[in-house]
């Protein structure tokens, strides 16, 4: 890594760590600095953090402050190199963070009170776009790397792998009548029946792993 870039990645990553932790404590104190549509996704209150959007997001706010100290641990000369097991991690937040950016705008989004603009007040303005666009262009622009190996790229699944679970659990307890709430069923996934979560599971993690390989491949491309 080029010491102009790494600089640059440095203050993007603290950047993602400090903002994250601003607007979760503002979203959590039910804190909005916006006005706006009202959405059922919206990051207010204790109640947030059952939001794969928030957790992806506070996943992304602390691997991006740890790679920082590891980058400037490098500019300092103290480390040779960041150690590979950073780069996987990196590579899964910022693949989780972008299925959030994904699910937004290409579901979420139409399917909303208030379209896709009521998903991006207050602290979903950067749970939902800042801080995944952020994350993706640090990841692909200054932070290459050949030390992530196509084997590694299974690895951007675990995030979405342990939401699954967490989301099956808690839809598998609210079932009435072989329905499930909106109230518990906050991602609409299951709203046709229960027996769609088979198709939908598969599906979004096959979504995260093409999200995975297309951030692997872009972040192993070298800019003339």
């Amino acid at each position: 890594m080029k010491k102009n870039k790494i600089i640059i990645s440095v203050i993007i990553n603290i950047s993602i760590a400090v903002a994250t932790l601003i607007v979760l404590i503002l979203g959590c104190a039910g804190i909005k600095f916006m006005k706006g549509y009202d959405s059922s996704v919206d990051a207010i209150g204790v109640s947030m953090f059952r939001f794969f959007t928030v957790q992806s997001n506070m996943l992304m706010g602390v691997v991006a402050l740890i790679f920082a100290i590891k980058e400037i641990q490098l500019l300092k000369g103290k480390i040779t190199q960041i150690p590979m097991k950073h780069y996987i991690a990196k590579m899964a937040a910022t693949t989780a963070v972008s299925l959030t950016f994904f699910v937004v705008f290409a579901y979420l989004g139409p399917i909303s009170k208030g379209g896709t603009v009521s998903l991006l007040q207050n602290s979903n303005l950067f749970l939902h776009l800042i801080t995944p666009v952020a994350s993706i262009l640090t990841f692909v622009l200054f932070e290459k790397t050949n030390t992530i190996k196509f084997k590694n790229t299974m690895y951007g699944l675990v995030p979405t792998v342990l939401y699954s679970i967490y989301y099956i659990i808690n839809l598998s307890f609210h079932i009435e009548n072989g329905k499930v709430s909106t109230e518990y069923d906050w991602y609409w996934f299951v709203q046709n029946g229960i027996w769609t979560a088979v198709i939908v599971a598969p599906m979004m993690l096959g979504i995260t792993y093409i999200i995975t390989l297309i951030m692997w491949k872009l972040n192993r491309i070298r800019v003339k």
